[in-house]
């Protein structure tokens, strides 16, 4: 019986064969294959024991790539927002004004930025955002308010860090 290292070894080809009709680019094929491997290996106690692992690998990679696809689309839509414009091509000057939106963005806290991404990305409504959260439906709009308003404000270079309020 072939140790996991041998059946590994034989599946490499045939996955990286997979990965590069999935992305077309040789660069991402393997990083795909990579990702897809550590994945694996990091859940192998859920894996059923009676399972073809040859079948089980080609799942992990084909929803790895559906998962970075979605990441793509995601950072387009926020690209997109930030912006204002969907063009194939942006300029320079919008590429680096985007860029610079998105860094003041990571620096944002995380409920912020969830609550950016429902409604400004996602297209949430306020009201599909406040059951989500599980809060009324004016402070989703107050807190909204505040995180855009500190996405400005990190974004012109006002702030160091957004201010948060303390609610007992």
């Amino acid at each position: 019986m072939n140790t996991l290292d041998e059946q590994l070894r034989e599946l490499l080809p045939r996955l990286r064969r997979f990965a590069v009709s999935l992305t077309h680019d040789a660069a991402s094929a393997d990083d795909l294959v990579q990702a897809s491997l550590e994945r694996a290996l990091s859940g192998w106690r859920d894996k059923r024991p009676d399972g073809d692992l040859r079948a089980w690998l080609f799942a992990i990679l084909y929803r790895q790539f559906l998962d970075a696809h979605r990441r793509s689309r995601r950072y387009a839509r926020m690209l997109e927002f930030f912006t204002g414009r969907d063009d194939a091509e942006p300029s320079v000057e919008r590429t680096v004004i985007a860029r610079s939106t998105l860094q003041a963005f990571d620096r944002l806290p995380a409920e912020q930025r969830a609550l950016l991404l429902m409604v400004s990305v996602e297209g949430l409504s306020y009201k599909e955002a406040a059951e989500v959260l599980d809060v009324p439906i004016g402070t989703v709009m107050s807190r909204l308010s505040r995180a855009r308003q500190a996405l400005r404000q990190l974004s012109d270079g006002e702030i160091s860090s957004p201010s948060m309020r303390i609610l007992k």
